[in-house]
């Protein structure tokens, strides 16, 4: 009796380059997957068992598919399974399988592992058990895996960059209309990842201040989100806002023109243009929406003051978590030893911009 094939699904994890906070404002970012990530390598079984084991957690999870539940299952299992129950819930074709997982994406460096997690899942079931899945159906479903089973309220943006990336050039998303393209990044141009190794607290309160002071804005404008103002249109009333909705407001206008005005430069080969973007979105992340913190402000200084050096700017939420550094080819220990200097705990990732998960399958054969 033949046995049943295993099948191998892989996706990256994900780097947002430009367009901070400006996700749930419905407006524009520029994002890239890294060259490492997550893997995922199972089989169908008879029956309706489930069985997953974690290679860097020593750990493995067992559960029925009809008794699937959250509150059943360990933190680690929830992206997987939240995704399994996804497929259940949507009426999607799943059954029994046992899996394997495994990863090199570094923890606490904002690279969403979790996307990368939910991505090589949703593949994984996909191919296993015959579902026929567009890229935006798959990205929503591991949306709605973390939405429902984990409950973080995240957005599109890391599935979709880890999902639908392209080697060699950085992922435009439209986050109202969910438009995805793909800008040329220079192949003289590397992506230095710096883990500050800094974790504030009270992120949840500061992000959730954040989010109900543009959508503030936002109604004294007479806009539906901020995606629908520009910062001349702000600055013009300033006298209606109060001083702190103002300058939270000022950052997302901003840095949805820094996108727009970053994807022309990229076009035009103006990698130093782009990095002056950079330097000024981290300013108004320290300035104007205030999520930055000592620790990142002294990376991106450093980085500023390093030779080869484009530009660099937090990465993620913010409070803590990673810088992004655009690099010269042939600068990368140079820049690596500057920022690990910086302070004790730094780490560095250097990677390139990469294949997402459905090019990396194709290649698959």
């Amino acid at each position: 009796m033949s046995s049943i094939p295993s099948i191998t699904t892989y996706a990256p994890g994900r780097a947002e380059l430009l367009g901070n906070h400006t996700d749930y404002n419905e407006g524009f970012v520029l994002a890239l997957a890294v060259d490492r990530g997550t893997t995922f390598t199972g089989s169908k079984r008879e029956g309706r068992a489930i069985e997953i084991r974690s290679r860097e957690l020593g750990k493995t999870e067992t559960v029925d598919l009809d008794r699937l539940a959250a509150e059943r299952v360990s933190d680690w299992a929830r992206y997987t399974l939240g995704v399994v129950d996804q497929f259940r819930r949507h009426d999607l074709p799943v059954g029994g399988f046992t899996a394997e997982i495994s990863g090199n994406l570094p923890l606490g460096a904002g690279l969403s592992s979790s996307a990368a997690l939910e991505n090589a899942t949703a593949l994984f079931l996909a191919k296993a058990f015959g579902a026929d899945l567009a890229p935006m159906q798959l990205a929503r479903l591991a949306q709605k895996a973390e939405n429902d089973f984990v409950g973080v309220r995240c957005g599109l943006l890391d599935q979709i960059a880890s999902l639908m990336s392209k080697a060699g050039h950085v992922t435009f998303i439209d986050c109202r209309t969910n438009e995805v393209g793909h800008v040329p990044l220079d192949e003289k141009v590397r992506v230095i990842i710096a883990n500050s190794g800094v974790k504030h607290a009270l992120v949840a309160g500061e992000y959730n201040e954040r989010r109900a002071s543009c959508e503030a804005a936002a109604h004294a404008l007479g806009v539906s989100a901020l995606r629908d103002a520009t910062s001349e249109m702000l600055k013009s009333r300033r006298s209606e806002l109060a001083d702190r909705i103002y300058h939270r407001a000022l950052h997302v206008t901003g840095e949805n023109e820094r996108v727009l005005e970053g994807c022309e430069a990229l076009r035009k080969g103006e990698v130093a243009r782009f990095g002056e973007l950079m330097f000024a979105s981290h300013k108004s992340s320290q300035e104007n929406f205030e999520n930055s913190c000592p620790e990142l402000d002294q990376l991106v200084e450093t980085a500023r003051k390093t030779p080869g050096v484009y530009g660099a700017r937090l990465s993620g939420g913010g409070f803590g978590g990673a810088t992004i550094n655009l690099v010269e080819a042939g600068y990368e220990e140079q820049v690596v030893k500057a920022l690990t200097g910086a302070f004790p705990g730094v780490s560095c990732l250097v990677t390139r911009a990469s294949d997402g998960a459905l090019a990396c399958l194709g290649k698959q054969g």
